[in-house]
């Protein structure tokens, strides 16, 4: 008998509505398939640990988003990440991720693929929303992986059997992979039942699978030659999250509060909730110790950390990225706080930043970096816009002023955008989105996307031409379990 492994999770009584807000990660339990998905409450628990596997994955979808940019670099504890800020990362992987935890996600949507259609659900609408989630997180998944690994082996069947026919297997060209993500986009819009959003926002949902198109045909047309065709595409999937109720949040630094999860700007993200059981998240890097505060360190510094600083200060941003932010810009201080050291003449030395981006929660005397993980919200909708518009000959000016609004409000003046030259207009974003999406997993994906690692990345410039340095290193643990798997060029 075939059997397959659900976290215990999907027993509970909040099956499929997260009404009490847990995602609770206990230990595995085996259940056959045939006496688990037999009910609604089967499937929506078994939907439940599919966004359990996501946020088991949030950490990596962060590592391989943003450490390879010009924006961090080591912090007060050093750092054992440095790797990845010189960009000499290598199939020995000590601090890359590698995909199993990806493909684990994947698992969890193929199950549900397989088995929920023959399920008896209460309405249609309610079986086709948990199918709809299923594709648009198959989709999701490997639009990570992809753009980390490049060509990756297919899986759309879940793994339930250790056969070596139907483990072991080689990776398909990048753009059958993408071919796949297309389909199931497709699938899962037409599926979801209407356009509202999820209370939470933390499901995917019609307007979040319609990001997530934009996203991806946005990369299609400028990585793999889709040009006007896919910018169209993207174009109109924006349209359709524009008719979702998703706006602009007043003021800048409100987004990531602990309070304010699940906002209106917000359309995706990974939840992390005090007492379900969650781990810190990745925010924890940026963030000190108290007893690591310098003791001249200004009065308004240390009521901020305290009253417990938590957090390991391994990712500092870079003075590069700092020094770009001007100070009427309120981006600056909702995103990051300077702390400085004093000699006794008052001169002021650089010691490390604190991400005012997921703070957390202070509860008990401590902190606790449980914020939930943004995967898109409007301002990066509206800059994605911003450059399919220009991409398309188009003026991109509205989109980008409805940022920067919000973000230098009684000095906007100063800052609004005037349409130039498609160069011109692609550098503007580029750095707009720089400000805007700083410490949310972004940046990375948007050098690769641009054309402009090897240009703004201080230790890439001197391998420009070298495209293939562009993906990841395949894990050597992975290599060595998957003996068809061969590593990406470029890596020993």
């Amino acid at each position: 008998m075939k059997k397959i492994k659900i976290i215990s999770f999907v027993l509970t009584v909040c099956f499929g509505t997260f009404s009490c807000d847990v995602l609770d990660v206990s230990p595995t339990s085996v259940i056959t398939t045939t006496s688990f998905w037999k009910t609604q409450n089967d499937a929506e628990g078994a939907l439940n640990g599919m966004y359990v596997n996501l946020r088991n994955v949030s950490g990596a979808i962060y590592t391989l988003g943003e450490q390879r940019s010009e924006v961090f670099e080591g912090g007060v504890y050093g750092s054992g990440r440095n790797d990845l800020f010189l960009n000499e990362i290598s199939g020995d992987q000590p601090n890359h991720p590698d995909w199993s935890g990806f493909y684990t996600v994947v698992n969890a949507a193929n199950l549900i693929l397989k088995y929920a259609p023959a399920v008896q659900f209460k309405t249609d609408a309610a079986k086709n929303s948990i199918l709809a989630q299923a594709y648009a997180m198959r989709a999701y998944t490997y639009f990570v992986m992809t753009r980390t690994w490049g060509d990756l082996i297919i899986r759309t069947e879940p793994t339930e059997s250790s056969s070596a026919e139907v483990t072991i297997k080689e990776r398909v060209p990048q753009a059958e992979v993408f071919r796949l993500i297309k389909d199931d986009l497709e699938k899962a819009i037409t599926l979801f039942p209407d356009n509202n959003l999820p209370s939470g926002r933390f499901k995917w949902s019609k307007a979040a699978a319609n990001a997530l198109k934009a996203d991806v045909f946005l990369w299609t047309g400028k990585k793999l030659n889709g040009g006007q065709a896919d910018f169209t595409t993207a174009l109109n999937a924006i349209s359709e999250v524009e008719k979702a109720d998703v706006s602009l949040l007043p003021n800048f630094s409100d987004l990531f509060e602990y309070v304010n999860k699940g906002n209106k700007e917000t359309i995706m993200t990974i939840r992390y909730q005090d007492l379900d059981g969650a781990a810190n998240n990745q925010f924890w890097l940026h963030w000190i110790i108290d007893s690591a505060i310098p003791a001249n360190t200004d009065a308004a510094t240390k009521a901020l950390i305290q009253p417990v600083g938590g957090g390991q200060g391994l990712l500092v941003l870079t003075g590069l990225v700092r020094n770009q932010f001007t100070e009427d810009d309120t981006r600056k201080k909702g995103s990051f706080h300077e702390i400085f050291t004093y000699d006794q003449a008052g001169k002021a030395t650089f010691y490390t930043t604190l991400a005012m981006k997921g703070r957390g929660l202070l509860t008990g005397g401590s902190r606790l970096f449980l914020s939930d993980i943004v995967l898109y919200r409007y301002a990066d909708i509206l800059l994605m816009k911003a450059e399919l518009k220009n991409a398309l000959g188009q003026d991109p000016s509205e989109d980008i002023n409805k940022v920067r609004q919000r973000a230098y409000k009684t000095s906007y003046d100063k800052h609004i955008f005037v349409n130039g030259t498609k160069e011109a207009n692609d550098e503007a974003i580029l750095k707009e989105r720089l400000f805007e999406l700083v410490y949310e997993g972004k940046r990375w994906w948007d050098l690769v996307r641009f054309n402009k690692a090897f240009d703004l990345v201080p230790n890439l410039k001197s391998k420009k031409g070298q495209d293939n340095l562009l993906l990841f290193p395949i894990a050597n643990t992975i290599l060595s379990l998957e003996p068809k798997v061969k590593q990406n060029p470029g890596y020993k």
